[in-house]
């Protein structure tokens, strides 16, 4: 259950010794992280068509051809069962594998047709009497793989494609110079909205992670606030539980928000389970659980987390949320400097194979993470400390918790975008940072009203907090405050430029926008290559999609979130605030019936 928990006895270690067998210190002489090879032999199960071949060649045919079922599949080896009779493998033998990964079944940039040699290892009967189980180990793990085939041709094709399209961008801009004078709105929008974005992807580019220091290990408490997450709530326990991080230093709390269904009842069986099972490593001593005696809000969830937690920095983790292993221990470094006051990592969507919906989600997470925030830590002021995964100092937390959980906005309380605003408090008098080795994974909308809904939450909590971080962003570094400003002009002003450019210049002057439309695509082209480049992805080209579905879709949010901002009801879960909400509309069509009868 927490196969990577350090344990006292010294019995594991703590890189994989599959993975580790086919390498020597050949390694550090190729400068490859050895964290590449962390999850080398990390299984997944499978159930992929495997065609095994001899390897004795004459031209291109191979003897001892068959087919069979893989039962499991890593980056070092593969399990397949052979149940027919006739089919003979020899231990030590090498063949030729070939076979499709799926997507979904291995990490995101994995799925692709393999053909690769592999060694017979270990071969033993099936549990199901039916055959035969063969392990094969890869003669060169599928990174290195990917890295000489397919990875290799991604990067090149993606790097001269972001080139191009930069240059595309920057040529249209030179003539929104030219022609300034013609038209100084629209053009001094497009000026705005190309510098403030190719600088975010600037700078991104330009940030790196705090390395790892082994001596820096802080007490670490993780808060885990929960209201109605039967389904997830016991992997993102586990999740927490199973870290890379000295266990006399780190305590997971789950606080119950009074839910209503079934997850409180899933916590206790996970924590039972869990004590009964892992004695050896003081569970019982980390693991807590607070219950709520009413429904009070994430906020107060967090903050009953923060008032029992032991240790110096507390880690708040969303209840639909999974932690990396070495997650915190990534997530604490930039704590060494003394004027950090927050900060979150990267997350991933967790089920972005879902359908249309999550893939685009997939790519637009990757990219707002590993680009936008990663340009807003380049100056240690990240603008929102993320909800799936964000750490603070426990002091500060603690000394804004009656200003937070009392936060009203225009006379309404403010009872999301919680991430955002604990953000603002530690952003006037702190620093606050990203990093991108700190990784969870988060389960996303897969269906569009609830995306929409979710959106639209979003949008609300961003113009509020926006507003307010406004006031005194300023006192940051000069470029930083100049992008966030630009920030907040871009969205606001864009629907105002779409109407504009798509309605009012195509009608009053019978011009059709080429300019317009050509920049919007060459935007969302760029977004779908630089997630290319990094992630190596089949998924890559939804960036485009989504941008073209923001444009049209999303983006006329924005009007209704300007009049709207002050509301509180969350529309995706029944909040006390959605209840009351739906108590009023309901009083409110009574009394309009009883007034027509």
């Amino acid at each position: 259950m927490l196969p990577n928990v350090p344990d006292s006895e010294k019995i594991r270690i703590k890189l994989d010794r599959r993975g580790l067998s086919q390498k020597d210190d050949s390694i550090k002489e190729k400068k490859k992280s050895i964290e590449d090879f962390y999850n080398v032999g990390k299984r997944y199960v499978t159930d992929y068509n495997v065609e095994i071949r001899l390897d004795k060649k004459t031209g291109k045919m191979y003897q001892e051809k068959c087919i069979t079922k893989s039962i499991d599949t890593s980056a070092s080896g593969m399990l397949v069962e052979i149940s027919d009779p006739d089919i003979k493998l020899s231990l030590g033998e090498v063949y030729w594998l070939k076979f499709k990964i799926l997507p979904g079944s291995m990490p995101e940039g994995f799925e692709s047709m393999i053909k690769i040699k592999a060694k017979v290892v270990r071969m033993e009967d099936a549990a199901s009497n039916r055959g035969k189980l063969v392990a094969f180990q890869y003669e060169e793990t599928l990174l290195e793989y990917f890295q000489k085939r397919r990875w290799r041709y991604s990067i090149s094709f993606s790097s001269l494609l972001i080139f191009i399209t930069v240059a595309f961008i920057m040529l249209m801009r030179a003539e929104n110079i030219i022609y300034f004078r013609y038209n100084k709105f629209l053009y001094l929008y497009s000026i705005i909205a190309a510098v403030f974005l190719l600088s975010r992807y600037l700078f991104g580019a330009l940030y790196r992670d705090v390395p790892i220091n082994p001596n820096f290990t802080p007490g670490v408490s993780i808060i885990i606030p929960c209201f109605n997450e039967e389904e997830w709530i016991s992997r993102t326990i586990m999740s927490c539980m199973n870290q890379d991080y000295p266990i006399d230093k780190i305590e997971v709390i789950v606080v119950d928000d009074c839910s209503n269904d079934d997850s409180l009842e899933k916590i206790r069986e996970t924590m039972d389970k869990m004590v009964n099972e892992g004695q050896r490593f003081k569970i019982g001593e980390r693991l807590k659980l607070v219950v709520q005696e009413k429904n009070e809000g994430k906020r107060a969830a967090l903050v009953a987390g923060a008032e029992i937690a032991k240790h110096e920095l507390v880690v708040f983790v969303d209840s639909d949320s999974f932690l990396e292993p070495t997650a915190i221990k990534n997530l604490i470094q930039p704590f060494q400097d003394q004027k950090m006051g927050g900060v979150t990592g990267r997350t991933d969507v967790e089920n972005k194979y879902t359908n249309i919906i999550t893939k685009m989600q997939a790519v637009r997470y990757y990219v707002a993470f590993r680009i936008m925030k990663a340009a807003e830590s380049y100056f240690d002021a990240v603008t929102c400390l993320s909800g799936p995964i964000s750490c603070y100092r426990k002091d500060l937390v603690l000394k804004y918790k009656e200003e937070w959980l009392n936060q009203k906005f225009l006379g309404h309380p403010a009872t999301f975008g919680d991430d955002r605003s604990m953000t603002n408090f530690i952003l006037r008098t702190h620093r606050t940072s990203y990093q991108d080795n700190a990784i969870c994974h988060t389960i996303v909308p897969s269906d569009q009203k609830v995306f929409l809904k979710q959106q639209m939450r979003w949008k609300r909590s961003w113009l509020r907090e926006s507003l307010i971080a406004s006031k005194f962003i300023w006192r940051k570094e000069p470029f930083m405050f100049s992008l966030f400003y630009m920030g907040l002009i871009v969205p606001i002003a864009a629907p105002i430029v779409v109407v504009y450019n798509l309605i009012i210049i195509p009608i009053t002057q019978s011009i059709f926008p080429t300019t317009f439309l050509t920049g919007l695509l060459l935007m969302a082209l760029l977004m779908s290559f630089v997630d290319l480049f990094f992630r190596k992805s089949s998924i890559w080209i939804f960036g485009f999609i989504f941008c073209l579905y923001y444009e049209f879709i999303l983006l006329w949010q924005m009007p209704i979130a300007w009049v709207t901002f002050w509301k509180s009801t969350w529309g995706t879960r029944m909040t006390p605030e959605d209840i009351n909400a739906i108590n009023r509309k309901k009083n409110r069509w009574s009394k309009e019936k009883k007034e027509v009868e």
